[in-house]
């Protein structure tokens, strides 16, 4: 396998994503705007989105597909070929996987009343008729979790044959469904709303069937059986749980500071977060879906092999990289909000009020875009060496500060109360997994990492005050046509780019050499 191909192939399907669910956000924003009916279908949607970021994005994979590759191993060295023995395990864990996962549906069916009211927090200002309205919705978009969790089990299976993109593929089909909705099916504000609550579910049979497809053309073809509670299977459970509540601290956090946005704040601040969290989710995504494909399996690696001075390097080199991409992400998010926000969202029924609002929660998000990308370096660290409770135990922690500081700050911060309670919280989860490492001696930063995190701060900091410089320039144009809304945001964000290139030449935080050298080398 060529590992850069493999993670280009990746990369550069997410990033479609993700510019995807740009547009869908910016069409969302010009149908529907800040207003009682996006609030509820965010709030209908926030528990898939989670359940889809915690389960199938993150803790079922890190289970299933060690243990997929480990049966297919065996197989290989007893049988000659390994895929049958992969495909009896993927088998047992779908005939205990689907039967939860339909008795979980139809839980959630039946609780949706008490769901919506506990993430809402009741909608302090909507009327029953609008309540009502809200349950409706989460009611439409709950069959997703069962539709996105098996994708995750075909998925897996897919990735272990190195067919990476088909899954990294499959969530475009959630955004252009979106899309599609969005331009040929609004109406009133409301019925756009239900219609997005409809194409959620949809997206979720197109992508399940797309990945049926791709496994039957790799000449896999899972069949329905009766339940069997084997040890794999056990096992299989048992790993699942730990990692995703490790996992699962953002997600969580974000759920309790849009409940009480919901419940405490005036209408439109649900959406004010909403937008904010999907432009810090941008960067979050495209870094830490990268560092996470490559540091978990190669600090594993290294490990089983003896290689802790390896597995050290590679954990430097992993926050180095982190640093790299994610210090001007923030300086830019923080100073650039609103011609970033202007020119994505406002336009049709997003006001100016409502870039400025979205504004102040996008960069009280960004000053844990650091801490939120570090945990993905940091926490590899834990899990090659087995330690799944020690993430968990520091999650707890995590939620619980949230949850006293969204308490703290919701009534004098308003809607920038969560984001910054979110933010704070995460730090301190990075501080702890940090600590704990540097105490049991499995991270210790090097003297290359700690020379170019001072310079790539400095560098950061030079291009965050150009951006500043820049914004009166360029905030005019930001909310023109399209074509000049979007142009005069890539030129916006390019020059930043390019200043940063330029600072960390000047500084030596990096030097052209490093550079070449850095695309060249592949994880050992």
């Amino acid at each position: 396998m060529n590992l850069t191909r493999a993670l280009g192939s990746v990369g550069g399907l997410t990033l479609a994503s993700r510019v995807l669910g740009l547009v869908r956000d910016s069409l969302f924003a010009r149908f529907i705007g800040a207003s009682f009916a996006s609030d509820a279908f965010l709030i209908a949607f926030r528990l898939p989105n989670m359940f889809r970021a915690l389960f199938a994005e993150g803790a079922f994979s890190a289970a299933f597909i060690p243990m997929f590759n480990r049966k297919m191993a065996e197989g290989a060295a007893d049988e000659g070929g390994g895929l049958p023995r992969g495909i009896t395990f993927a088998e047992d864990a779908l005939s205990v996987l689907l039967p939860i996962l339909i008795v979980m549906t139809i839980v959630m069916e039946l609780a949706a009343w008490p769901v919506t009211y506990l993430l809402s927090g009741g909608f302090r200002n909507a009327s029953p008729a609008e309540f009502a309205f809200a349950v409706d919705l989460a009611r439409i978009t709950f069959p997703y979790l069962l539709l996105i969790s098996l994708v995750s089990l075909l998925g897996g299976i897919l990735n272990s044959l190195h067919r990476f993109w088909v899954n990294a593929a499959a969530p475009i089909l959630l955004n252009a469904t979106l899309i599609a909705a969005l331009i040929f099916l609004h109406t009133d504000p409301l019925g756009t709303a239900r219609n997005q609550a409809i194409a959620v579910t949809v997206s979720g049979v197109l992508q399940l069937a797309w990945l049926i497809f791709a496994c039957r053309s790799a000449g896999v073809k899972l069949r329905l059986r009766a339940p069997r509670l084997n040890p794999d299977v056990k096992k299989l459970l048992s790993l699942i749980w730990p990692a995703a509540a490790g996992a699962g601290a953002v997600q969580i956090n974000l759920v309790i500071s849009t409940a009480l946005a919901a419940s405490l704040l005036p209408e439109g601040s649900v959406s004010y977060i909403y937008y904010a969290d999907r432009l810090n989710q941008l960067p979050l995504g495209l870094i830490g879906i990268g560092l996470g494909t490559v540091l978990l399996p190669t600090i594993s690696r290294q490990l089983g092999l003896g290689h802790e001075a390896g597995a050290m390097e590679t954990q430097n080199r992993g926050m180095e990289l982190a640093l790299f991409f994610t210090l001007p992400a923030t300086v830019a998010l923080i100073v650039c909000g609103v011609p970033i926000i202007a020119a994505l969202f406002q336009h049709g029924a997003f006001t100016a009020a409502d870039t400025a609002a979205t504004a102040g929660a996008l960069a009280a998000f960004s000053i844990g875009l650091p801490a939120y990308i570090l945990v993905k370096v940091l926490t590899p660290g834990y899990y090659a060496r087995s330690d799944t409770k020690t993430p968990v135990r520091f999650a707890t922690i995590s939620i619980a500060i949230n949850l006293v500081l969204n308490l703290a700050f919701i009534i004098p911060l308003k809607h920038l109360g969560p984001p910054l309670a979110t933010a704070l919280a995460s730090c301190v989860n990075v501080y702890l997994l940090y600590r704990t490492l540097r105490q049991r001696g499995h991270f210790v930063p090097d003297a290359r990492l700690a020379h170019r995190a001072v310079r790539l701060l400095g560098a950061a900091l030079i291009m965050g005050l150009a951006m500043y410089l820049l914004d009166d320039l360029f905030t005019p144009y930001t909310t023109g046509p399209s074509l000049t809304r979007w142009g005069a945001m890539f030129v916006l964000v390019g020059t930043g780019g390019l200043v940063y290139a330029v600072a960390c030449f000047i500084l030596r935080a990096y030097t052209p050499a490093d550079l070449r050298m850095m695309f060249r080398r592949t994880p050992a």
